[in-house]
């Protein structure tokens, strides 16, 4: 997975972030949206907002989604990935033009998120009861395994998260 090293996930596309030094570069802790209201903005015409709450009206923060992935079977989690979140993160990107980031705040990610060195494929673990890995990649970018990116805040780094410029 190629590594960036851009600040560019902090002002357009999606990015999946599990650093918390990350997540405090594009907002403040009260700034981050849940997951509900974030569904709801995409159900609702209209409802986006014409200003973004976090870094200087450029980003979205959105937290639950690991806790709702947890709370499934992986066949139900994929298909709710597919039907319903993926069709959210779409809306976001089309009510803003490709313009702005949205961001998923996932405190564990970086312990759940596998990617296949080999092909760059994306999963994520769930905990128990359920302990199965949701094909994440392929439900939510169409296994377009050369797009996402590895964030890294320095040269050398940890990871800090993933990043997608546009999902189709």
């Amino acid at each position: 997975m190629r590594p960036l090293l851009d600040t560019v996930w902090q002002r357009r596309g999606t990015s999946w972030i599990w650093d918390e030094e990350a997540r405090n570069q594009i907002c403040a802790a009260s700034e981050v949206w849940s997951l509900r209201q974030f569904l709801r903005a995409a159900r609702e015409p209209g409802y986006w907002p014409e200003d973004l709450p976090s870094n200087d009206d450029q980003t979205l923060a959105v937290a639950g989604l690991d806790g709702s992935l947890d709370l499934l079977t992986s066949t139900d989690a994929e298909t709710w990935l597919g039907d319903v979140v993926k069709p959210a993160v779409l809306s976001f990107q089309d009510a803003y033009a490709g313009g702005a980031a949205l961001v998923f705040w996932l405190p564990s990610g970086q312990n759940r998120i596998r990617v296949q060195a080999s092909t760059d494929a994306v999963s994520w673990l769930c905990h128990a009861p359920h302990g199965h890995q949701i094909d994440f990649g392929r439900v939510l970018w169409g296994e377009a395994n050369e797009y996402p990116q590895e964030i890294l805040l320095h040269n050398g780094g940890k990871s800090a998260g993933l990043f997608h410029l546009r999902i189709t």
